[in-house]
C-alpha cells in the first residue's frame, strides 16, 4: 500500500510554519486532554491538535475497518495492535482531509470546532501504557568513551559488544511525557577512598540523548522475530532522555547491572512519529566492525537521519546547545535489537518500549552525555550565562530535540524537557 500521507508537494489548508517539525507529512500520533476535560488520541500539524475521537464520529474514516471506540482512549495500545495496514490507512486519510485541496472538513466550521484545538489549549498525555521497557546499549562511539574512562582503553568494548547488542530490562512505571519535573534521586554511593556506603543524594545526575521505539504485538512466546521483518512490527519513535544517576550506579551496578541509578525517570517527547512518516529519511548505518551472526544479518538501509540536540537551561536563564549528535551513528540498529530481544522467543507486546541506548557521535560536540562532554567531570561545560556544569544541577532544564530533514521535507519529534528538581522533601 502507498504511503500517500508521505507526498512532499502536499499543502495543508492549515498554517504550518516552514520551520515546524510537523507539517502534513508527518502525522505523529499521541494523546491529550482537551480544555474540556476530554482526553483523547490525536495527530498534529503546525500548531495544532487534532482530536482523532471526533474525527471518527463525524464519519472522517468511513471506510476504514476501525472499531467505533479505537480513538476514544486514553492510550493508543489498541490502535497500534490494529497493525501497520490500519496505521498507513489512517494516516493517508488524515492527510487527504487536512489536503489543501479538500474542503470538506475545511468549510465546515461546526466540525473543525470540534475538531482543531491550538497546541496551547491541549495537555499532553504518556501515549502509551508501557507494560515492558527494554534499553539497549548501542553506539559504538558511547561505548568506546565509557569504556576508555573506566577500563584499559586499548580495550573499551568488552567482547560481546560487536557481537550482540547488549541491553537490559527496565522499569516502566516512572516513564514520564515532556513538560513532568522529576526530583534529584537518592540512593547508596561508595565516597573515593573508603569502602563503606553512604546514602544520600546523587551528585552526578546525568541525561541520555536516546530515540526509543514503541512496538506493537508480534509473535507468540517461543517465536522469534526475524531481523528483516522487525519493521513490521515497530509503530513508531520518540526522543528519549534516560536520566542515569552516575555516582549510584558505579557503586550498585556489579553483577547484575543498574538499578536506582536508572529507575527514577526516564523522558520521551509525547508525540510519535511513524516508520512511515520516517521513510523518506532512511539510510544506511555503520559497517559492521566484525562478522554478526546469521540472524543478525539484514537487507536494505535500516537506519534514518535523524538529527538530535540536547539543551540545558537553567533557572530563569536561556537554553544553551551542549551537544548535536544523529540517530544514524547507531550501530546496532532496531531491526537488529528486536531480532535479537526476540530470538529465545520473547513476546512483544503493543505498547512495549525499547531504548537505543546513548546515541553519541565521533567528535566531542557530538557525545550524547554529560559524562562524556566534561569526560567525568574533567572538562566542565560552559554555558551561555558563564556558569559551567559537570553533570546536571537542581532546578536545570535538560531539553532534547530531533527531526529530519533531506532538503525537500522536514519532520520532527518536537521536544522532551524536564526540570531537575532538589531532592524530595515531605
Amino acid at each position: 500500500m502507498q504511503i500517500t500521507a508521505n507526498d512532499p508537494k502536499r499543502i495543508s489548508w492549515l498554517n504550518v510554519d516552514k520551520n515546524s517539525h510537523f507539517p502534513i507529512q508527518n502525522i505523529p500520533f499521541g494523546v491529550f486532554i482537551t480544555k474540556d476535560d476530554i482526553i483523547t488520541i490525536g495527530t498534529r500539524i503546525g500548531d495544532y491538535a487534532i482530536d482523532l475521537g471526533a474525527l471518527h464520529q463525524l464519519g472522517y474514516f468511513d471506510g476504514i475497518p476501525l472499531t467505533d471506540d479505537i480513538f476514544l482512549q486514553d492510550t493508543l495500545n489498541d490502535f497500534i495492535a490494529d497493525g501497520r495496514k490500519t496505521w498507513r490507512l489512517v494516516r493517508n486519510r488524515i492527510a487527504e482531509i487536512f489536503d489543501t485541496r479538500n474542503g470538506a472538513l475545511r468549510d465546515n466550521p461546526v466540525h473543525k470546532d470540534k475538531v482543531i484545538f491550538r497546541m496551547e489549549d491541549v495537555e499532553m498525555q504518556l501515549p502509551v501504557a508501557i507494560g515492558d521497557y527494554t534499553d539497549f546499549y548501542s553506539s559504538i562511539e558511547h561505548a568506546t568513551n565509557v569504556g576508555t574512562m573506566f577500563r584499559d582503553p586499548n580495550n573499551a568494548l568488552l567482547p560481546n559488544w560487536l557481537h550482540i547488542p547488549v541491553g537490559y530490562h527496565g522499569r516502566s512505571s516512572s516513564i514520564i511525557p515532556s513538560g513532568i519535573p522529576i526530583h534529584r534521586p537518592q540512593g547508596q554511593t561508595i565516597p573515593a577512598d573508603s569502602d563503606t556506603p553512604v546514602f544520600g543524594p546523587s551528585k552526578l545526575v546525568d541525561f541520555e540523548l536516546e530515540t526509543a521505539f514503541i512496538t506493537t504485538a508480534a509473535n507468540h512466546l517461543g517465536e522469534p522475530i526475524p531481523v528483516n521483518e522487525a519493521e513490521e512490527y515497530i509503530f513508531g519513535m520518540v526522543v528519549f532522555n534516560d536520566w542515569s544517576a552516575r555516582d549510584i550506579q558505579k557503586w550498585e551496578y556489579v553483577p547484575l547491572g543498574p538499578f536506582l541509578a536508572k529507575n527514577f525517570a526516564s523522558s520521551i517527547s509525547p508525540w510519535i512519529v511513524t516508520l512511515d512518516a520516517l521513510e523518506p529519511y532512511r539510510c544506511a548505518g555503520p559497517e559492521p566492525l566484525k562478522p554478526q551472526l546469521e540472524y543478525l544479518q539484514y537487507t536494505g538501509d535500516k537506519s534514518f537521519d535523524i538529527k538530535l540536540e540536547v539543551a540545558i537551561q537553567p533557572e530563569n536563564g536561556t537554553p544553551t546547545t551542549v551537544a548535536k549528535s544523529n540517530f544514524k551513528y547507531m550501530y546496532w540498529n532496531m531491526s537488529q535489537q528486536l531480532a535479537h530481544h526476540t530470538v529465545n522467543g520473547c513476546p512483544v507486546n503493543s505498547g512495549d518500549m525499547m531504548g537505543s541506548g546513548t546515541i553519541s557521535g565521533k567528535t566531542p560536540d557530538s557525545y550524547g552525555s554529560m559524562l562524556e562532554l566534561s569526560w567525568r567531570g574533567e572538562k566542565p561545560v560552559k554555558l551561555n550565562d558563564g556558569t559551567e556544569r559537570k553533570f546536571i544541577n537542581d532546578n536545570d532544564t535538560v531539553i532534547m530535540t530531533g527531526y529530519c530533514d533531506n532538503g525537500v521535507t522536514k519532520i520532527g519529534f518536537g521536544e522532551v524537557s524536564t526540570k531537575l528538581l532538589p531532592v524530595w522533601k515531605k
